[in-house]
């Protein structure tokens, strides 16, 4: 072999072997970058809930108004001129109390008229009767004529009576004479409204319901009542339900009774009603807070493994009913789980989690 093919060899040689060497030097560094990169994926901190099988009442919201439980319009049932008004608006009354007086002089001299007649006409007739039943004097016509003029002035007495009566306009139950619409001197007629009366203990709350919601409501259901302007609560309970559905809105109307007076409220007030519609047993029921919108409805971050092995993994949830914060979960998640609460809007499906705060 020549000198310069045995040179030709050995520098051929020489290239090949720093060509094996730079390729397993590239792959320490790649096994080494790789590790590295594992090393340094983010640990997220979450904090879970622990999902158990509960019941769940399932609840019909509404917005309701508060009535009186009565209130009425006040009315004059004779003619005549307002004397005096004995009671200022906005004080409370009693059943049959004096409110108004109309100016009865005409009719009191109507009745001192009548009241002669009567006395005059009773004891004629006491004298015909004597001498007809006990001494046989007089007639039968006469007899019968007497004792019906008798009957008849005592009538017309009792209706000028009754008339006078009705010149007091009273309060047709207790409560408070809420409005008053006439003055001194004001001339009414039959029927002429005076001013109203309201009964405010117990106060009412009514709502119109959904049609489809009618299987569901009864006499006696709970409801909780809110007034959002007064910052106070109530407890109340069905006290009525309508007989039809109005055509115009398709629902039909519920009353409900307050079981205890709520401070403030005053009748037309606007109140937000919780109508307990069924009580749904063991179901899965999470915060609604865990829930995150995705482009496929609604998806939860359920937290698997333990220590450093614990990952977040998202699991597609179908809801159903709720109630305030809370929604049943029909389908994705179970008891058991433990959902990710605090944290599910920094974390994606596969990342490392840190339970904290159990």
């Amino acid at each position: 072999m020549s000198k310069t093919l045995a040179t030709r060899i050995y520098l051929a040689l020489g290239a090949v072997a720093l060509a094996l060497t730079a390729a397993c030097g590239g792959d320490a560094q790649s096994t080494e970058a790789a590790v590295v990169v594992e090393d340094t994926r983010r640990v997220i901190n979450v904090e879970v809930t622990v999902l158990q099988a509960q019941d769940f009442g399932d609840v019909i919201r509404l917005t309701g108004t508060v009535a009186a439980d009565r209130e009425v319009t006040v009315a004059a049932e004779e003619a005549g001129t307002v004397a005096q008004v004995l009671v200022d608006k906005g004080t409370p009354v009693n059943e049959g109390q004096p409110l108004i007086r109309l100016d009865d002089d005409l009719l009191q001299a109507q009745w001192d008229e009548a009241r002669a007649q009567s006395k005059l006409a009773h004891e004629l007739w006491e004298r015909v009767r004597r001498l007809y039943e006990e001494d046989g004097i007089g007639t039968e016509s006469g007899y019968l004529e007497s004792r019906y003029s008798a009957e008849g002035a005592a009538a017309r007495l009792a209706l000028i009576h009754e008339r006078l009566q009705r010149t007091t306009i009273r309060a047709p139950f207790g409560g408070i004479f809420d409005t008053r619409l006439v003055e001194v001197g004001s001339v009414l007629a039959p029927g002429q409204p005076v001013g109203s009366v309201v009964d405010l203990t117990p106060l009412k709350v009514t709502a119109g319901v959904p049609e489809r919601y009618a299987a569901d409501v009864a006499l006696g259901v709970a409801a909780g009542v809110s007034f959002s302007d007064l910052g106070h609560e109530g407890v109340a309970s069905v006290s009525y339900v309508g007989a039809q559905v109005h055509p115009d809105n398709r629902t039909f109307l519920v009353e409900l009774s307050l079981d205890s007076p709520v401070v403030g409220a005053k009748p037309q007030m606007v109140a937000d009603v919780v109508l307990q519609r069924r009580v749904l047993p063991g179901v899965v029921v999470v915060p609604r807070q865990a829930l995150i919108r995705t482009e496929a409805g609604y998806a939860a971050f359920v937290v698997v493994g333990t220590g450093d092995e614990a990952t977040a993994s998202a699991r597609q949830v179908t809801q159903g009913p709720s109630a305030s914060d809370r929604v049943v979960i029909t389908e994705g998640l179970s008891p058991g789980d433990r959902v990710v609460i605090v944290g599910q809007n920094q974390v994606a499906d596969g990342d490392r989690v840190r339970i904290v705060g159990e």
